[in-house]
């Protein structure tokens, strides 16, 4: 079941359960908790009893505290099998993590996403990878859900619009993504909130993790390539929280003359690489590949072994490389 169906389907589920749970996938995104608020919202506003919860414990991201309700999420393992489960940007139930046994218990499972990869599992699949964002097929949704949106719907979903599309620049920023946009901000979301949260809101931790970040950038495969890499040693020494790693590769991908960015979070015995491509470059191929997934101009994986093995394998694969 997919498209216009799959609205229609997922709107009577909903509408009918007499308790829904929210998940999304593992270190969430602005996607991941933009959606998930945002529906939380939309859902409350037609009297659906709902509940958010995050793949590992109950802390919202700092980085979007500002959001409206991101104070309302429930460890996984408190809750009990809902009629309705909705996996939120999530390709598969696996990126679920301490959520995974509520989704298989649901009766009903509905899925929201729009990574390539997606595997089609549960009931019911709303899916469409042309979507900029999750938070795009759930704005899609509303309609069949008999919501009018809010500031608060708005403020979140456009946060999962602006924050999947790196602020209106990848390549995935079409004429309906902008659309999309511009139909938020009528609804009462408001652009520089949203954006001066996100973005401009860093602590000073987090700004030193930058300025490490920014010193070990290196240039590989014929200057096609920029990598950097941080440690858990770095977020300990600089005070930086996780989350406040999200968006380090964006920093790498802005070195101009590229064609794809890396960068390596390095922890004991394991990597966790993000890519990011510039120009024509498919980076989603390449995680796959390692065992990961993602979208062309965006895709993450994880590796176990050291940073050099990872480098030995991957930057062949890359632009410029010897694949």
């Amino acid at each position: 079941m997919s498209g216009q169906d799959a609205l229609v389907a997922a709107a009577g589920a909903i509408r009918g359960a007499a308790s829904v749970v929210l998940g999304s996938h593992r270190d969430p995104d602005g996607d991941a908790i933009g959606s998930a608020l945002g529906l939380l919202h939309a859902l409350e506003a037609i009297g659906v009893h709902a509940t958010a919860t995050l793949a590992n414990g109950e802390r919202c991201p700092a980085t979007y505290r500002f959001l409206p309700g991101s104070d309302r999420f429930v460890a996984a393992g408190a809750l009990d099998a809902p009629d309705v489960f909705i996996a939120l940007d999530a390709p598969a139930l696996s990126r679920l993590g301490e959520a995974e046994p509520l989704a298989r218990s649901a009766s009903t499972l509905i899925m929201v996403d729009h990574h390539p990869d997606a595997l089609e599992q549960g009931h019911i699949h709303i899916f469409d990878p042309t979507a900029a964002a999750t938070g795009c097929l759930l704005w899609r949704l509303l309609p069949h859900l008999g919501v009018t949106p809010d500031a608060r719907v708005a403020t979140c979903l456009y946060t999962a619009l602006l924050t999947d599309t790196g602020r209106f620049s990848y390549a995935n920023t079409t004429a309906a993504a902008l659309r999309t946009a511009a139909d938020m901000v009528d609804a009462g979301a408001d652009p520089s909130y949203v954006y001066t949260n996100a973005y401009e809101s860093r602590t000073a931790a987090a700004q030193r993790l930058i300025g490490l970040t920014l010193e070990r950038v290196t240039l590989v495969n014929d200057g096609r390539v920029a990598y950097s890499w941080v440690t858990d040693e770095d977020f300990r020494e600089t005070g930086a929280l996780p989350e406040e790693g999200e968006n380090l590769i964006d920093h790498v991908r802005a070195l101009g003359g590229i064609d794809a960015a890396f960068l390596a979070k390095v922890t004991k015995g394991q990597v966790r690489g993000s890519l990011r491509a510039k120009r024509d470059a498919d980076v989603g191929s390449v995680a796959r590949t390692l065992g990961g997934g993602g979208h062309r101009a965006a895709a993450g994986f994880t590796f176990d072994g050291t940073l050099d093995a990872l480098l030995a394998r991957l930057l062949p694969l890359l632009p410029g490389g010897d694949a």
